[in-house]
């Protein structure tokens, strides 16, 4: 039997005759981009989260960019941002002409380590973005108040944060702003692009709003106050996402019992580390499993040995983001950020979807028992 490392396609079919339904009309209506289907669902967003403006877009990293120049970044400021994260996170910073200036993680959640933050702020420093990765957001609380000490703004990478709170406020809405990403593969995903915006603060939506269409304000056509992007979301996705945000709180829950699977099957591996789940001195912030990440040591060979048995993985990530090519005229070296350089060659996520079954748990730490295992030399020798 094989385990895909993503696969939608049983729920996808289940669901498919509302969202069949729902296809239907917007056909019907005939606005396929930023339309009807797209406005109820930031409405039923901004009910979700509690955001006073949510702002779909065409996709996340589009997201990203809008949000840090509705906040004013621009050419010359400076974000402190993760060094390990999706490249999006940075390239963001770099499409508006800031900088990118990284820092650590902490070891075991992957974080921003806020212990750093401070050592990475200089006199055109304008923004901190943490990210929110894998199943739990950063130390906001300590991040905010470092902000506020240095007058900077808080944009939240929250992309893959959907459900998350922290004290009863969403991922995204603890600072100035934060994303959304709709990415297939994600907690609630598309079956294509497409982002979103959140925000409680005025500026910032109406000129993400403005962003999105080219600069134009809404309702006002042919008329640019900006030389903005064309971010529309399709009302095709949004119907989609319409649909699978009645399934959301079940499939987190399906998710939550799958890496209680996971924790329960590796516990006895000793070389195999599973995710930490930190608290905070005030936290009342919950963990939504969107990735299910091991480190070993040997995590090549074990990719190697899955990929044997057709059990998909995916490395999160190999290359930092201050190592990459892109990049190098900022100055990084090999061995400045030692815990996101060791994430990155240990790290691997393993399945983790809601059609997956325990039964297919199973069979994927059965393997990684037998990686690991006496009596398997010979085959890890080959690999």
């Amino acid at each position: 039997m094989s385990v895909a490392f993503f696969s939608g396609a049983k729920s996808f079919k289940q669901q498919w005759p509302l969202i069949s339904a729902r296809l239907d009309q917007v056909i019907d209506d005939g606005k396929f981009t930023n339309g009807p289907a797209v406005q109820e669902l930031e409405q039923k967003l901004e009910v979700f989260t509690g955001a006073k403006h949510c702002i779909a877009v065409g996709n996340a990293t589009d997201a990203l960019i809008i949000m840090l120049r509705a906040a004013g970044i621009g050419a010359g400021d400076e974000v402190i941002v993760p060094c390990y994260s999706f490249f999006a996170s940075a390239s963001s910073i770099a499409h508006v002409g800031a900088i990118p200036v990284f820092c650590d993680i902490e070891e075991g959640t992957y974080m921003i380590d806020v212990k750093q933050i401070e050592q990475c702020i200089t006199d055109r420093t304008k923004a901190i973005m943490p990210v929110h990765l894998f199943t739990q957001m950063a130390d906001m609380t300590a991040i905010r108040e470092i902000a506020e000490q240095h007058q900077l703004l808080v944009l939240e990478d929250s992309a893959e944060a959907i459900s998350m709170f922290h004290n009863g406020k969403h991922a995204g809405l603890l600072g100035n702003a934060g994303v959304i990403s709709f990415f297939p593969t994600k907690t609630l995903g598309a079956i294509g692009d497409a982002g979103l915006i959140l925000t409680d603060d005025d500026t910032i939506a109406m000129e993400a709003r403005r962003l999105r269409i080219h600069g134009q304000d809404e309702g006002i056509p042919y008329i640019h106050q900006t030389v903005g992007y064309n971010s529309k979301m399709d009302d095709i996705q949004a119907t989609i996402l319409l649909v699978r945000l009645e399934f959301l709180q079940r499939e987190i829950a399906r998710r939550a019992y799958l890496a209680a699977c996971y924790n329960r099957e590796l516990a006895d591996i000793k070389e195999v580390f599973t995710p930490m789940i930190k608290k905070h001195a005030d936290d009342a912030t919950n963990a939504v499993y969107y990735v299910y990440l091991i480190e070993t040591d040997e995590r090549d060979n074990l990719v190697a040995h899955l990929s044997l048995h057709e059990i998909g993985t995916e490395v999160y990530y190999p290359y930092p983001l201050h190592l990459q090519p892109c990049f190098k005229h900022l100055g990084y070296q090999t061995g400045d950020m030692p815990r996101a350089e060791l994430a990155a060659r240990r790290a691997v996520g393993l399945p983790m979807y809601p059609d997956m079954t325990e039964e297919q748990v199973t069979l994927v730490c059965e393997q990684i028992r037998s990686f690991f295992g006496k009596g398997n030399e010979h085959e890890r020798s080959i690999l």
